[in-house]
C-alpha cells in the first residue's frame, strides 16, 4: 500500500495538504491557462506534492492542464490521483455552442457515460493517462459510484481496481465520494487502500464518523478529507451568498457555521484555519485536499494549516455540540499537524 506517499517525502518537507484540481477544469467559471499555471506553481513552491483530479472536472480539461504542468516536474517527487467511473465520449447531439450542464464552463462536445465494469474502468484509466500525458497514476479512485444507478458499483468496482493494482498498473486504489454509505461499502470489501471523503468530515458535517471511520480503522484504510470548506461556506466568514455542498446554503446550516465561527473567534482562530486542521486531528486522516482559485489562495491555505491553534478550541467546539473530538485519539491541537 502506497498511501503514505500522500504526504511529502522526507526530502521534500511540506504540509499534509493536497491540491484539488476541479477548478482547473473551469468549475463555475472559465480560467485561462496562465491562471491555472500560477495556481499550480504556487502549490509546488509551497511544498504541495499531492494533486487530485478526475475526468469529470471540465470533461477532461483538468487532467490535460495538470498533466502539462506535472510533465515539467520530477515524476518521483509528486503523488497523483485521478478517478474512474465516468467515461468521456463524443456527444453526437452537441449543438456546437452549448456548455457542460454539470457546472464546468467548457464546451459540451463530450458527455459522461457511467461504467464501473472491469473493461470500463480499464478504459477510463487508459483515457486519463492519455489526457495526463503520463505513464502512471499513484492512486485510482472510483468516482461517485452511488450515482451510477448500480447498487453494486462500489463493491464490483473495487474488485476491478484491485486487479489493476495486482498487475502493477496503479499503486493504491479506493473510492472518492460524498456518500459515507458508498465509501463504507467499498472499505468493507477489504480492497481499498484509501478513501477520499468529500464534504462529510468537516467542522460542519461529521457524518463520516459513525460508520466510515471505524470501518477504515478495522481495515487499515487511509482517509483523505476533501472539500473541508464544504464547497466554500467555511472558506471565509459565513454569509448567505456562500455555497454549501455546491448549492445555496440552507438557513439552519448558515446559523451553525456562524456559531462555529464565533467559538473560533473567541479563541483567536480564523474559521478557515480551524476547518483545515480539524480533520487532521484524527490519526486516520492522511491529508486534506482543497481547491484554490488563485496563487494567493494556495499560499494562504498553506499558512493557515500551520497556524497555531489554542488547545481549548476543540474542547469548546465539542462542549457546544458543534464538532466532536475524535475517538481515535487526537494530535495535540496546539501543535502543527505532523506528516503521517
Amino acid at each position: 500500500m502506497a498511501v503514505h506517499r500522500l504526504t511529502p517525502a522526507a526530502d521534500h518537507p511540506g504540509p499534509p495538504l493536497g491540491l484539488g484540481c476541479a477548478p482547473l477544469g473551469n468549475m463555475f467559471r472559465a480560467r485561462s491557462d496562465e491562471e491555472v499555471e500560477q495556481v499550480l506553481e504556487a502549490a509546488w513552491e509551497a511544498g504541495v506534492r499531492y494533486f487530485d483530479t478526475a475526468p469529470h472536472y471540465g470533461l477532461g480539461l483538468s487532467e490535460r492542464r495538470l498533466g502539462r504542468f506535472l510533465a515539467t516536474k520530477p515524476r518521483d517527487e509528486f503523488v497523483l490521483s485521478t478517478k474512474v467511473g465516468r467515461l468521456l465520449r463524443p456527444d453526437p447531439d452537441w449543438d456546437g455552442a452549448s456548455s457542460d450542464p454539470e457546472g464546468f464552463v467548457v464546451p459540451a462536445r463530450l458527455r459522461r457515460h457511467w461504467d464501473f465494469g472491469p473493461e470500463g474502468i480499464r478504459a477510463g484509466l487508459a483515457d486519463s493517462l492519455d489526457r495526463l500525458g503520463l505513464d502512471r497514476v499513484d492512486v485510482l479512485y472510483l468516482h461517485d459510484p452511488e450515482h451510477s444507478g448500480d447498487p453494486r458499483a462500489a463493491v464490483d468496482g473495487m474488485a476491478a481496481l484491485a486487479e489493476l493494482r495486482a498487475e502493477g498498473l496503479v499503486s493504491s486504489v479506493g473510492v472518492g465520494s460524498m456518500d459515507p454509505a458508498a465509501l463504507t461499502a467499498a472499505v468493507e470489501t477489504g480492497l481499498a487502500d484509501v478513501v477520499m471523503v468529500a464534504n462529510r468530515y468537516t467542522l460542519l458535517d461529521q457524518s463520516a464518523l459513525p460508520e466510515l471511520l471505524p470501518a477504515c480503522e478495522r481495515h487499515g484504510t487511509a482517509v483523505v478529507a476533501a472539500a473541508v470548506f464544504n464547497s466554500g461556506l467555511l472558506a471565509r466568514s459565513p454569509s448567505a451568498d456562500a455555497t454549501f455542498d455546491y448549492r445555496r446554503v440552507p438557513e439552519e446550516v448558515l446559523a451553525r457555521a456562524r456559531r462555529i465561527e464565533a467559538v473560533c473567534a473567541a479563541h483567536g482562530v480564523e474559521l478557515p484555519a480551524a476547518a483545515l486542521r480539524y480533520p487532521l486531528l484524527d490519526p486516520r486522516v492522511a491529508a486534506v485536499v482543497v481547491g484554490a482559485d488563485s496563487a494567493g489562495q494556495v499560499r494562504e491555505n498553506v499558512a493557515r494549516l500551520g497556524a497555531p491553534i489554542p488547545a481549548g478550541l476543540w474542547d469548546a467546539l465539542a462542549a457546544e455540540g458543534l464538532a466532536p473530538r475524535h475517538g481515535g485519539g487526537a494530535v495535540a491541537p496546539s501543535e502543527p499537524p505532523a506528516a503521517r
